[in-house]
């Protein structure tokens, strides 16, 4: 082990012999009893293992026992991470320096004691396919591979137009190019070491953004490949479901739970899926919104494939002039054809027997 305090918690003393890791109460820790060795403190950068650490701060006056029971300390109260050297050596210094708040993010988050190292080794393997690169197509596929996702694509070949162009995604010179060359470009620009071609492998996660043709909807279901679902129009930003194959609501469940309230949904969806508007009514900050709370939840799903995502089920809602997202609850629906129902009967039985 290469013990190193936690990237991303600033020390602080209280006292002369109590050090704080981090200001804000929710994260922040307090270690007593360090001030007379504090200079083992100084050691936790990761460049030395455990016995080293110890046989540095002995030779500058601190006992052997009064180190190792400083390492305890911090390793107990959760601010000691084990140094991922092997990570770092492999990383470009570039590179390295580039992704140090990513890993230091992940470390606090998760809670992990490797300094974020399976957290960005799980991007770096993750494939990511956009369906859809204006304004906000373009700039979850930047953000995903600014945030270590090691391979993003864009499907979307329509001509970029002035209203596609934002911050985050596509620029001037990507007019009346495809969309997905310049979600590539703008993926290219926050991260040049990552793959944005489609070279025909499953995605780990497919994301759609707007409407989109039920064929590619059923396919990445028989497919079984996890996919979410985005749109941003109307002044609405909408994030989910993120829909897990015969395990959560799919977009049809939500559909269906729809024409259950309006009969005349199936129609008024197909004139959506098929009809154009004019002028969209998504400005830059509600895509940039929507888009990074889209690239949150896909993180969530890659980082802890385990896990249930808060946009299984459910989407995510913001109203404009409003500032709260909101959760809307899209259980799976009994006439769905995608096995989901079923799954959810199970887990309802099982919990019914527990």
């Amino acid at each position: 082990m290469r013990p190193a305090l936690k990237a991303g918690l600033l020390p602080l003393w209280r006292d002369r012999d109590t050090l704080q890791l981090g200001v804000d109460p929710r994260r922040a820790i307090a270690v007593a009893g360090v001030g007379q060795t504090a200079v083992v403190l100084g050691l936790l950068d990761g460049s030395r293992d455990r016995d080293t650490v110890i046989a540095t701060a002995r030779a500058r006056g601190v006992p052997p026992g009064a180190a190792e029971r400083v390492l305890a300390m911090l390793a107990a109260a959760g601010v000691l991470d084990d140094f991922p050297a092997q990570l770092h050596a492999a990383l470009p210094e570039q590179l390295r320096a580039r992704l140090a708040p990513e890993l230091a993010t992940a470390s606090l988050a998760y809670g992990d004691g490797d300094g974020g190292a399976r957290t960005l080794a799980r991007r770096r393997a993750a494939y990511v396919r956009v369906h859809g690169a204006g304004r906000t197509g373009a700039c979850v596929a930047s953000f995903l591979a600014a945030s270590g996702v090691g391979h993003v694509s864009c499907a979307d070949p329509e001509p970029a137009g002035p209203a596609d162009l934002a911050p985050a995604g596509l620029v001037l010179a990507d007019l009346g190019a495809p969309r997905q060359a310049g979600a590539a470009r703008a993926a290219e620009r926050a991260a040049p070491e990552v793959r944005t071609g489609d070279d025909g492998s499953v995605p780990d996660l497919v994301i759609l953004t707007g409407p989109m043709l039920p064929d590619l909807t059923d396919e990445l279901l028989r497919a079984r490949v996890p996919h979410l679902a985005l749109r941003a129009g109307e002044a609405i930003g909408v994030v989910g479901p993120l829909v897990q194959p015969g395990r959560s609501a799919c977009l049809n469940c939500v559909d269906l739970h729809k024409a259950d309230a309006d009969p005349q949904w199936p129609k008024l969806l197909a004139q959506a899926t098929f009809g154009r508007v004019g002028t969209q009514a998504c400005d830059t900050v509600l895509a940039a919104m929507t888009a990074t709370l889209a690239s949150a939840q896909a993180l969530a799903y890659l980082d802890r494939p385990g896990a249930v995502p808060v946009t299984a089920n459910g989407t995510l809602e913001l109203v404009l002039p409003d500032w709260q997202w909101r959760r809307r609850t899209w259980p799976a629906h009994p006439a769905c054809s995608c096995g989901a129902p079923v799954a959810a009967g199970r887990r309802s039985g099982a919990a019914v027997g527990w």
